[in-house]
């Protein structure tokens, strides 16, 4: 999931062709569907993100009641609303009434606290969980952003590679000074490893494909003492789309989407795209599936965000998405981190029930 900020966004305004009575809001390159003449391009309102839990005042005072998503009605969900893809709120809440907007803009202000906005956290199935330590050396993953709210993360015609975005658990697997740390993304933020145990599923898939092992040889190559490898587990139990695999056999879907060597003062290195083609190969791990490389083309990335998945080879599904990432790793002033995005299909955010654990 991205991360949460409440922020000033200044619009531009679209028709919407297929309903008289509403418009479209952009907001970077999201749009949001808004009633018809709320709103003029270049004026300035805040922008509500997916992902988003609104307070009860919030949602009675945009009309909202009971036309959010969850059993509490009140998280924010992409949907389709006569044939347009809305996604997020944008809105101009009574609370803020007389604040300069363009200036909150510039400082970069988020206002999800001041208006009691929190981020929804998806629960955490019972063999996704565990027992839990301390794991003050464990390498924690990054919230990818998604491009429609950063555009500018990647410069036309720049060298970029595409991945399939897996619909599944983020598997985080830290190897500290010898010593093997398994997390998931909601725990090890918190610097939490989960105790070993053979029902757990995320120490299932690196026992599996001996990743402990693949990692000590990673280390050696790469000359570190503390990398992290992140993968991706996946099949039927653990999301909505299973890709063909299923997570309560013994052999769960895993594959690796990044790797991180963190130097002594605690900065982690990410691996560009070919060194860790290289590191995969070498030691045998399963990697996600490629599928761009060449320069940044903002258009033709998002349509192949869409379509089917190539993970299971039968195209069984729908596809989540892709990631995108220089192929020579760098820092985005954009995000003030690491140059990575995703693009989600539509497909994706709109289908019918489905799961988002983290």
């Amino acid at each position: 999931m991205s991360t949460l900020r409440v922020t000033a966004e200044r619009l531009t305004i679209h028709p919407h062709e297929n309903a008289d009575a509403l418009e479209l809001a952009q907001v970077g390159l999201y749009r949001a569907v808004v009633a018809k003449g709320r709103h003029r391009t270049g004026d300035w309102a805040l922008y509500i993100p997916e992902g988003a839990l609104l307070p009860d005042g919030l949602i009675e005072e945009l009309g909202l009641t009971g036309r959010l998503a969850g059993p509490g009605k009140n998280r924010v969900k992409a949907v389709r609303l006569r044939g347009e893809l809305s996604q997020g709120i944008v809105c101009l809440p009574r609370a803020l009434a007389g604040t300069d907007l363009a200036a909150a803009h510039a400082e970069g202000r988020d206002f999800a606290a001041d208006l009691g906005v929190t981020k929804w956290v998806p629960p955490i199935p019972v063999h996704m969980s565990g027992a839990v330590l301390p794991a003050p050396d464990l390498v924690p993953w990054i919230e990818i952003e998604d491009v429609k709210r950063y555009p500018g993360i990647f410069e036309p015609g720049e060298p970029v590679v595409a991945t399939e975005k897996i619909h599944g658990s983020a598997c985080l697997f830290s190897l500290a000074g010898g010593q093997a740390l398994v997390s998931s993304k909601g725990f090890g933020a918190k610097r939490l490893a989960l105790a070993r145990d053979p029902k757990n599923l995320y120490w299932r898939a690196i026992e599996a494909y001996g990743v402990a092992e693949a990692a000590g040889r990673i280390a050696a190559l790469l000359g570190a003492d503390r990398i992290g490898v992140f993968g991706e587990v996946f099949g039927r139990g653990v999301q909505d789309l299973a890709y063909g695999t299923s997570a309560t056999g013994e052999r769960v879907g895993y594959a690796v989407f990044d790797i991180a060597v963190v130097s002594a003062d605690g900065a982690p290195r990410w691996l560009d795209p070919g060194e860790l083609d290289g590191v995969l190969a070498e030691t045998g791990l399963p990697g996600v599936p490629r599928l761009y490389e060449g320069p940044y083309d903002e258009a033709a990335l998002m349509e192949l965000a869409t379509g089917r998945e190539t993970v299971s080879g039968k195209a069984e599904h729908l596809r989540e998405g892709l990631v995108v990432r220089p192929a020579a790793g760098r820092y985005s002033p954009v995000t003030g981190g690491r140059a990575i995005a995703k693009f989600v299909s539509p497909a994706y955010l709109t289908r019918k029930g489905g799961t988002e654990y983290e």
